[in-house]
């Protein structure tokens, strides 16, 4: 069994704000990256390139420059990299991203949808 290995950037944390936290809002790869994270809780970066239908360097990307932020951290388990919000992410920062989620269902549906029907998802059984 492989040893999984936790990342994180802590001292983004202390920098985070509303400023920094919107901008990263405001691309939509990283948004929908986020609010499926913030609904599913942790994902494969081969989860989020299949829901998202993108090529895996840009979102690796995207994903580098929100765990740079600070808004998410990842671990590897042996030739996977999981993706998860970072456990010190503002309250603020949740809600907003439940919000956004909430009232936009339609945004998310495309990308849910090809996440519910991926074949050989790591390690989960459904949506």
């Amino acid at each position: 069994m492989s040893e999984a290995v936790l990342n994180t950037n802590p001292g983004a944390q202390n920098s985070l704000d509303p400023v920094s936290f919107f901008k990263n809002l405001a691309d939509e790869t990283r948004l929908l990256c986020l609010l499926l994270l913030a609904g599913q809780g942790e994902l494969c970066v081969c989860e989020l390139v299949a829901a998202i239908d993108d090529s895996q360097p840009k979102i690796s990307r995207h994903l580098a420059q929100l765990r740079s932020a600070g808004l998410v951290s990842d671990r590897r388990s042996g030739l996977w990299v999981y993706y998860q919000l970072h456990t010190q992410l503002p309250a603020w920062c949740h809600k907003v991203l439940q919000d956004s989620a909430a009232a936009n269902p339609a945004f998310l549906h495309a990308a849910q949808a090809r996440l519910c029907t991926m074949e050989n998802r790591p390690a989960k059984s459904c949506c």
